[in-house]
Formats: structure tokens, sequence, C-alpha cells
């Protein structure tokens, strides 16, 4: 049993078993290749790896500055990655199984509030010709909660604005279908009749709705400039990134009372415990209300 052909394998049984996104394979065989690595400098072979070489490597990997979130995954991605090799390669056992992860402190994610939501939009340029659809990109990060991913692979064929519903290409290619708000309908409805109409547009890209100047989708690395130029734009304090929308989405629902099975379903989120979060960030709002304004507070 060597590391590449295992690895090849896995990747295949990731790409075609498990149907994981180009991302999570890459995310999954780095974790693989951390502990090639780790073995190869102690020359040791997969098979005889034991529960205390994995606790060692795990204390190596420490040295690098690893956060718990990052330990936790990677420790995850080998768990899968040996199961697989028992299945495959009748691997006895899995020296991953009864080591536990490390613990996690739940991280409050940041949110805007309206008001910096809109200073935000209304800070966006519109003389420029990239302005309109920097506007819908940011109506709808905000009105639909989308991930990056799915907002720079959004197409045009997945529209269904007269019905005021879009379909996105989730984590592990799940589709869902999220409804869309009057604003992020409008101006995406302005952004693809009066600016996209007269780009020139790559050959086989004309799907997608949010276009580069080159006729080309966008990256997530210019969506994340757009979002930090218009923050700098307005001396935004808060660190904010296009996932920030998302969670602002999520929080505002939850604050207006939406029912937590609804807004998990609009997230494209797998288990509910990951949605709870913003039931967390509702009761430290309310909790500020009542440390700011009541008298006894």
């Amino acid at each position: 049993m060597n590391w590449q052909t295992t690895k090849k394998d896995f990747k295949r049984y990731l790409e075609f078993e498990r149907n994981l996104s180009g991302n999570s394979i890459y995310a999954y065989l780095n974790d693989v290749h951390k502990l090639e690595v780790y073995c190869e400098n102690l020359n040791l072979e997969i098979e005889k790896l034991t529960p205390q070489h994995i606790q060692h490597f795990l204390l190596w990997i420490d040295e690098f500055a690893l956060s718990p979130f990052t330990q936790a995954r990677l420790l995850s991605g080998l768990k899968t990655f040996f199961n697989f090799l028992q299945i495959e390669y009748d691997l006895a056992t899995n020296p991953c199984e009864l080591i536990t992860h490390p613990r996690i402190a739940r991280k409050m994610p940041s949110v805007l509030n309206i008001e910096e939501i809109d200073s935000l939009i209304n800070a966006i340029d519109l003389s420029k010709p990239e302005g309109m659809r920097n506007k819908a990109i940011i109506e709808v990060l905000y009105g639909c909660g989308l991930r990056v991913s799915e907002l720079i692979s959004l197409k045009i064929s997945n529209l269904f604005l007269d019905v005021e519903f879009i379909k996105v290409e989730g984590k592990g290619n799940k589709e869902r279908l999220i409804p869309i708000g009057q604003q992020a309908s409008k101006y995406l409805k302005i952004y693809m009749d009066d600016i996209r109409v007269h780009q020139a547009i790559k050959s086989g890209k004309e799907d997608f709705v949010f276009l580069n100047r080159r006729g080309a989708p966008l990256s997530r690395v210019m969506v994340f400039i757009i979002v930090k130029d218009l923050a700098h734009k307005i001396g935004l304090k808060k660190e904010i990134s296009p996932h920030t929308f998302r969670h602002s989405f999520a929080s505002h629902l939850v604050e207006g009372g939406a029912d937590l099975r609804a807004v998990q379903d609009m997230l494209g989120h797998e288990s509910i415990t990951t949605t709870e979060i913003y039931t967390h960030i509702d009761k430290e709002y309310l909790q500020s209300v009542i440390t700011q304004f009541h008298p006894r507070s």
C-alpha cells in the first residue's frame, strides 16, 4: 500500500461516490498530504500507523499554529481517508477512530445592521459601468444569503424572477431554491437588461450572470475586493467579507421571527445546529438592548 496509489483512488472515491466539490476534494487530499509528509520523515508505512502515531502527528502539526477548527477538520478528513482504506484496501483498523477532536470555541459571526448595509450600497459609484453590477451583487448576497461560490456560479437559466425564486448549486453540488426579494430582483434585472446585454461575452460563458470586463465569470477574489473597497469607502470599522452578507441575511431573518427550519433550507445547511448559531446572535442583540435602555441594567 503506497501513498500515491491510495491518494489517487481516494480522489476518485470523493469525486464519483461522494460527489464532492473541487474545493472539498482539495482540502481532503491536502490533509492526507500532511500526514504523508510526516510519515515519510519517520519512514512509517500507512498500514503500520497506530492511534499513537496519529496523536504524535497532531502534536507535530500543532507546531504550525493551526487553529483548533483547522485541526478538527484535518482529523475529520483523515478519518474519512482511513475509513476508505478499510473498505477498499482491507485496512484492519482506523487509527483515527478513537481520537477526539480538539475543543472548538463557537465564534459568533460578524453581522451588519440595516444602516450599514444601506451605507455600503449607497457608496457604489453607479456612474461606472460595473456600478450596477456591483449593486446587484450586494443585493443578491444580502437578499438571498448566498455563499460567494454560489454567487459567481449563478446561471441565467436558474433565475425564475417571475415567480421570485432562484436556483443555486451549493456544497456537494446540491441544488436548492431560494426566494428572491423585490430589491434584489429589481437590480438584478436592471443589471442584466441595461448593462450585461451590451457586453461581449466569452464563448461558453453566456449563461453566467455576473461577468467581469472581459466577459468571463467573476472570481471569488474580485467579489472580496468589491466588498472590501466599499467598506473602506464608508469607513466601516468591522472586518467584513462577502460571507458577512450571508450572516446578516440569516441573523435578520431570525431576529424578525423566521422559522429556523426555513432559514436552514434557504442557507443550505445540512444540520440545524449550524443554523442555531443565529439564535445566539439574536440573544446577544436582545441583551445589548436591555443593557443600553433598561434603567436597572
